[in-house]
């Protein structure tokens, strides 16, 4: 299949199946005579399982990691699981960062009268801290 084809097929773009291809994530496509690049079903699989991959936050680093996992018949799948439990724990730290974030401008809003009065609370905290 042609790329446009790979690309509905495996719901990639077609920019991105280029890119990765750049990169060296996925090997470069057979080109016909007139130099068209060509998929098999096989390369469209490769790239649904780096999608799925991207939709889970999964960086390009760890997709090559995981894919050279993935065709590793000999694989351990204990190595796939410390991979994911990182991943787990990175994500972890930054819900809990996010959530810090989150209760700070709340507290900060909830401080704001939210008026036409020039005096804002939240400017004012913005302030105060950039100088620490």
């Amino acid at each position: 299949m042609n790329i446009g084809q790979a690309a509905e097929a495996s719901g990639v773009t077609s920019k991105m199946i280029r890119y990765y291809e750049g990169i060296g994530l996925i090997a470069e496509a057979d080109r016909t005579d007139s130099g068209y690049r060509q998929y098999s079903e096989n390369e469209v699989q490769t790239l649904r399982f780096i999608k799925r991959s991207r939709d889970l936050g999964f960086s390009i680093d760890r997709i090559k990691t995981l894919l050279s996992l993935w065709e590793n018949r000999n694989r351990k799948s204990a190595d796939v699981k410390k991979l994911a439990r990182q991943y787990i724990a990175e994500l972890d730290r930054d819900i809990e960062k996010l959530q810090s974030i989150r209760d700070q401008l709340q507290r900060m809003a909830a401080c704001c009268h939210g008026d036409s009065r020039p005096e804002c609370p939240i400017i004012e905290d913005l302030a105060r801290r950039s100088f620490r």
